[in-house]
């Protein structure tokens, strides 16, 4: 059942992230994300964070989604950066304060933004969370705050400064959010909203964020210090047909009451939803999107192969029911067949075999045998007829690719017939 449903699923690929555990590296998702997938409908599959994955992404098509999350800064020399404004001491007291985040993952950074650009180059549905977000945002050409505090904070009043990151109140750390009008993420917070604001409390774990947008994307929702908190392409949003483009720098997944799972807001999962909502399209419009090829054909030179060994073998039976009890010297009429009971053959295939003169052996049960089929095929058709035009479309790339390598591996076993009768 579990294999059946992980090719039926729409896959969503997630990086993992590195950590050490008792002095070895050990890979890992956070859970809340794996959850939401999974509850929603998709398959989340774990790319490892591991030297040399990032030329391997093909492996782990198809690849019906994207999600990336939490990680360490990324790399300035993938963007733009512009580190005129902070002085070598001010940098070197940014890694000391943000020791875990800035010891960068040079190839988690290949391996995400490879991913990132599949994405905009194929149209596939991505949702970056966090760090993700500001890989989407590197990948389409924006760049990022070395450190918020230093570049941005330093700029705003003293009413208007945030706080992204508190090492103290990891988790039960919040601060406000301006939601814009018109957006996805407004429509998902809508009924938690207060009438004549848009604010919404969310959770932050970041010393860096966007700088300059990258120009395809729209704002979502603004911190009070003017740093974009959420993102997407309004031309690449629509989860029905399986659009999904968004970068979120806060966790909606992490957002809960303490000591519960109860989220902060009712809107808070809904970024999941919609994104595996427009995975699940995703995966039909390329179901749909596949042309289902011809069945191979064997060349003039194979089909003379195989009719030698057709009459190669019509002649060993003939020869082994002669050694049972039957008359060898008995002579059939031109173009006569002797047809096991266990052949299975169509109506018109019999059709034509009996106006070539064609003999049935075992009449009786080869009858029983081809009214049995037919029951089958009845009650095949009955079954088809209930289905939707998806799993239809599923049915028969699934019964096309096992008839194309039925067909590959049956020429192999005939080639090296041929060959052995030619020895």
């Amino acid at each position: 059942m579990s294999s059946d449903l992980s090719v039926i699923l729409p896959r969503v690929v997630i990086v993992s992230r590195r950590t050490v555990r008792k002095n070895k590296f050990v890979d890992f998702v956070g859970e809340y994300h794996l959850d939401l997938i999974v509850e929603y409908g998709a398959v989340p599959i774990i790319v490892p964070r591991v030297s040399g994955v990032h030329m391997l992404l093909d492996s782990f098509e198809p690849i019906h989604g994207v999600l990336l999350c939490e990680g360490e800064d990324i790399d300035p020399s993938w963007y733009e950066q512009d580190t005129s404004g902070l002085s070598q001491e001010e940098l070197e007291e940014i890694r000391k304060l943000h020791a875990s985040d800035t010891a960068i993952d040079r190839e988690k950074d290949s391996i995400e933004l490879s991913l990132a650009k599949l994405c905009l180059e194929r149209n596939i549905p991505f949702l970056g969370i966090c760090r993700g977000s500001q890989v989407l945002n590197v990948a389409c050409g924006g760049t990022l705050y070395q450190d918020i505090e230093k570049e941005l904070s330093k700029n705003c009043l003293e009413s208007q400064r945030v706080m992204h990151m508190n090492y103290d109140d990891y988790d039960g750390h919040r601060h406000e959010v301006a939601v814009v009008e018109n957006t996805p993420l407004h429509h998902w917070f809508k009924e938690s909203l207060v009438e004549g604001k848009n604010d919404i409390w969310v959770n932050s774990y970041h010393h860096q964020g966007v700088k300059r947008l990258a120009q395809r994307f729209v704002p979502m929702a603004f911190s009070c210090d003017g740093l974009i908190e959420g993102f997407y392409d309004p031309d690449a949003y629509n989860p029905e047909e399986g659009k999904f483009i968004m970068g979120l720098q806060f966790h909606p997944e992490r957002m809960r009451k303490p000591d519960s799972d109860e989220f902060d807001y009712p809107g808070c999962p809904f970024a999941y939803k919609e994104f595996v909502k427009a995975v699940i399209a995703y995966q039909k419009k390329l179901i749909n999107s596949t042309p289902v090829e011809k069945p191979l054909k064997l060349n003039k030179e194979m089909e003379n192969k195989r009719k030698i060994i057709v009459r190669s073998f019509s002649l060993a039976k003939n020869l082994y029911n002669a050694g049972q009890g039957m008359n060898p010297s008995k002579e059939l009429e031109p173009g006569a067949q002797f047809l096991e009971s266990n052949t299975a053959l169509s109506v018109q295939q019999e059709n034509r075999l009996k106006q070539m003169g064609a003999t049935v052996r075992n009449a009786g049960s080869y009858i029983q045998r081809l009214k049995l089929n037919e029951e089958r095929e009845k009650m095949a058709r009955n079954v088809m007829g209930k289905m939707s035009v998806e799993q239809l479309s599923e049915l028969l790339s699934f019964y096309h690719t096992m008839g194309q390598i039925c067909s590959e591996v049956l020429e192999r076993k005939m080639q090296d017939i041929v060959n052995e009768l030619a020895s």
